[in-house]
């Protein structure tokens, strides 16, 4: 790839640096002044008790928001170290099962002898880390055997590991599938939908014996012709040059990846929260106001969303301009296009893996209608093998996480992986506690 922008990593990280000096040199300044404060009202030398203890709240909380506008945000642990089954608290073990260039394969060990499915979450490569997945995995703990992708931060892959294209990450979705066995069921979500149909549509064509018995495609853009949003527009009328451009920077010198061709992350936190800047400004406005009334549970539950939120990583320079270029510009999966290794992708082949797809009402990164049309390209599937749920008030991540995901959404994938289980003869321990739902047919769609 020889056009990137040359100045864009540089300057950010100026920028990057400056803004922590400055958030670093007002919140010295404010805790200076606090101590001054508190040092004066133990002498009898601060203004009136009411109006010290509401300045002293103001300003604490000024000093808690200009470290968080400090902070570099680290990728963040999963933190699982317990489920519930049956009432009873049951520890998970984080371990690592396959360990690549660019990612790995980690499960979520339990200290249980339940017959559960095995769950495989492909966690999207776009930018946040797979913890961005806890509440997903959360939920399925108690019933299932999860394993996840787990991606790297390309800036910290050294340029001696080689590339990595969409290509690349179709191997290791195969890879990680076969490592978990037989009778898998597969979740994916938004930007993994794509390379996660193509992975099980090449098994399939295949025969391999690693076929998983389900996937569930969550708000993924498997054609995004079929309903325009603001990602989708952001494509329209450009080039794969004008991204090379424009969003392909170099790993500057100071981290391991120096010198590799990334799509920092830093731009993509940028266009996530530019959908919606109102949003985020009186978020961190509803911040400040709880940190200053004292109000730590609502104060906590947005820092732990912007903790999560503001960890980005840098995605290979080869897998972006794949994924901006047959995805989003040519639909190649949709078109049936798309290749892998000089070999056409056909989801056609696909006739042991029944398919539920899952979209929300209210989704303005993958809009309805653009996952569902996974069954129209899906043909060799029966109508038993082929469910659709739309969550009406979904929004993107309400689909994976928090209350809309807790009570909307896992029911119906937990019951589709139950029912894909059932039918393939595999006998399992009962439920937990999840309610069974009943599941919904596609709409049809020609071949």
């Amino acid at each position: 790839m020889k056009k990137h922008n040359k100045t864009i990593y540089p300057l950010h990280e100026l920028q990057r640096q400056g803004l922590k000096n400055h958030f670093n040199l007002m919140a010295a300044n404010l805790r200076l002044q606090l101590n001054m404060l508190e040092a004066g009202e133990a002498i009898g030398f601060a203004p009136p008790h009411p109006y010290t203890e509401k300045v002293k709240k103001l300003m604490t909380a000024a000093v808690e928001m200009a470290d968080r506008f400090s902070r570099d945000y680290t990728k963040p642990a999963f933190g699982l170290a317990e489920t519930s089954i049956a009432g009873k608290k049951v520890s998970v073990t984080e371990e690592v099962i396959t360990d690549k260039a660019f990612g790995t394969l980690l499960h979520f060990k339990r200290d249980t002898t339940r017959n559960d499915p095995k769950v495989l979450i492909v966690a999207p490569m776009s930018g946040h880390h797979a913890s961005l997945l806890r509440d997903t995995v959360a939920k399925l703990l108690p019933d299932h055997d999860v394993y996840i992708t787990d991606w790297k931060d390309a800036r910290t892959v050294p340029l001696s590991k080689g590339d990595f294209s969409l290509d690349d990450y179709i191997t290791y979705v195969q890879d990680f599938i076969k490592t978990v066995g037989p009778n898998t069921h597969v979740i994916s979500f938004s930007q993994s939908t794509v390379p996660t149909l193509a992975a099980i549509s090449l098994l399939a064509s295949e025969g391999s014996n690693c076929q998983p018995l389900s996937m569930t495609l969550i708000g993924g853009p498997i054609d995004t012709r079929a309903a325009a949003t603001q990602v989708t527009r952001l494509t329209t009328g450009k080039t794969a040059d004008w991204f090379a451009e424009n969003m392909i920077a170099e790993v500057p010198q100071n981290y391991p990846g120096a010198g590799r061709l990334v799509y920092p992350g830093f731009l993509q936190l940028f266009s996530f929260m530019s959908i919606d800047p109102d949003r985020h400004m009186q978020s961190h406005l509803d911040l400040f106001k709880h940190l200053a009334d004292g109000d730590d549970a609502k104060a906590d539950k947005i820092k732990a969303f912007y903790d999560e939120y503001l960890s980005v990583c840098d995605m290979p320079g080869t897998f972006y301009m794949d994924t901006v270029e047959k995805v989003f510009i040519d639909q190649a999966l949709a078109k049936g296009t798309l290749t892998y290794q000089g070999k056409k992708v056909e989801p056609a082949a696909i006739t042991k893996t029944a398919l539920l797809t899952v979209e929300g009402g209210k989704d303005n990164l993958v809009a309805p209608g653009q996952t569902v049309v996974a069954h129209g390209l899906c043909s060799g599937l029966q109508d038993g093998q082929r469910f659709h749920y739309l969550h009406p008030d979904a929004d993107h991540y309400g689909l994976v996480s928090g209350r809309l995901w807790r009570d909307g959404v896992s029911p119906q994938v937990i019951q589709f992986i139950r029912q894909i289980a059932a039918q393939n003869g595999l006998q399992l321990d009962p439920l937990d506690s999840t309610p069974a739902v009943k599941l919904d047919t596609p709409p049809k769609f020609k071949p």
